[in-house]
Parts: C-alpha cells; sequence; structure tokens
C-alpha cells in the first residue's frame, strides 16, 4: 500500500504529483529544486542551490522517519555540467559513510531556471 509523504518545510509539488511516496519500506522522492519552502526564493549559486535542493530532500526524509543514511540511490540534474565538482563538494557533506548510489545528467533546462534538481531512493 502506497502512503504520501508530505513535509510542510519542503517546497509544495508545482505539478500532479507527490514530494515523496513510500511503499513497502521504500521511499521514492520527487526532484527537489533549490526552493526554499518558507519563502519561495531559490539562492544563486550552484553552492547554495546544491545545499538547498538536499536540505529539501531532507525535511522530505524525516517526515517519513528516515535521514540521509537511509537513501540508497540519488539522480542529480545539472543545466551545466561545468557545476559539478562544486555540487559533488556540497554533496559530500550531506552524504558521508555509505554513499549512494549516484547517477549525473546535464540537462537543457530545469523549471523555474534552477541549476540543480536532486531526487533519491530511500529504504527503512
Amino acid at each position: 500500500m502506497k502512503k504520501i509523504i508530505a513535509s510542510p518545510a519542503a517546497p509544495k509539488a508545482v505539478g500532479p504529483y507527490s514530494q515523496a511516496v513510500e511503499v513497502g519500506g521504500t521511499l521514492y522522492v520527487s526532484g527537489q529544486l533549490p526552493v526554499d519552502g518558507a519563502t519561495g526564493t531559490m539562492p544563486a549559486s550552484i553552492e547554495e542551490q546544491t545545499r538547498q535542493s538536499l536540505d529539501n530532500l531532507g525535511h522530505i526524509l524525516r517526515e517519513a522517519g528516515m535521514d540521509y543514511a537511509n537513501v540508497v540511490k540519488t539522480t542529480v540534474l545539472l543545466d551545466s555540467i561545468a557545476d559539478f565538482a562544486a555540487m559533488n563538494a556540497v554533496y559530500a557533506g550531506y552524504f558521508t559513510e555509505g554513499m549512494p548510489a549516484r547517477v549525473c545528467f546535464e540537462v537543457a533546462k530545469l523549471p523555474m531556471g534552477a541549476k540543480v534538481e536532486i531526487d533519491a531512493v530511500a529504504v527503512k
């Protein structure tokens, strides 16, 4: 049975999807844009945007009774692969042991002009 997970601290979904869905102890988190859930603003730099996207992910994980250690897979979308090293430096501060599997892509554009979007799969 699926359970919809929504954190009031993370930005609301901007379309017909859920922030996250939990099924059988596995949590599927939708792509998190770097939008501050309280203010609706987006920081400018790739470092700040990566931090905000990962903070949003953390809000959703906590709502589901999990944390970053439960994450087994992420997907990182960048609007410029030239930002890879800067994104990676921030990302490394959130995943320090038993790092999740990951894929990173450069994409043509992201919603709202974001530089980064990050989704995740986590397990209890």
